[in-house]
């Protein structure tokens, strides 16, 4: 059975919606930015990619903390209505992208803490947040692109729902979010 309820699911607060696509738009560029700098030669531009790289991480550390705080501050739209267990996997996906989305800056920062590497984000110097070692920024480096590829997949997950519920179901999910 196909529903059409368009019109009727009540949109996100507009902060929350442009937050998610910058955000969005962020971690693809970040992706873009390691993934070119691995393709790369000349020790400047790959310096000077991850230094990219760090700097797009480091917005979205601080743009996931600001979005945090604008949900528990801001009232959420209501629930458009669909089956328990669909509001369970999309709020389990929410949790996962909200953890993950937080994790991957700090992952990267640690490592490069532990990596012994100065981080500037917008001319100012960041503190080292873990001592330097060598064999925890080859843990870290690690964890940092497992991170990143169930990142991928969750995003790609969460994208192709609000695509199905736009398609299939026609309930009005991805409006709520529509810049």
């Amino acid at each position: 059975m196909v529903r059409d309820t368009r019109g009727t699911a009540t949109p996100y607060p507009r902060p929350i919606r442009w937050l998610h696509w910058l955000m969005a738009l962020l971690v693809a560029a970040g992706a873009c930015v390691a993934l070119l700098r691995e393709e790369v030669s000349g020790r400047a531009l790959r310096l000077w990619l991850l230094e990219g790289h760090r700097h797009i991480g480091l917005l979205v550390l601080l743009l996931i903390a600001v979005r945090l705080a604008l949900r528990l501050t801001l009232r959420g739209a209501p629930p458009v209505p669909m089956p328990t267990f669909l509001h369970i996997c999309a709020g389990v996906t929410h949790v996962l992208l909200y953890a993950l989305l937080l994790a991957m800056p700090l992952l990267g920062w640690a490592l490069s803490s532990a990596a012994d590497q100065t981080i500037h984000f917008f001319g100012f110097t960041l503190p080292h947040i873990v001592a330097a070692d060598d064999d925890l920024a080859d843990r870290l480096q690690a964890w940092h692109v497992d991170v990143a590829w169930v990142l991928l997949g969750v995003a790609c997950l969460h994208a192709g729902a609000a695509l199905w519920h736009h398609v299939v179901r026609r309930d009005g999910v991805l409006r709520r979010m529509w810049p």
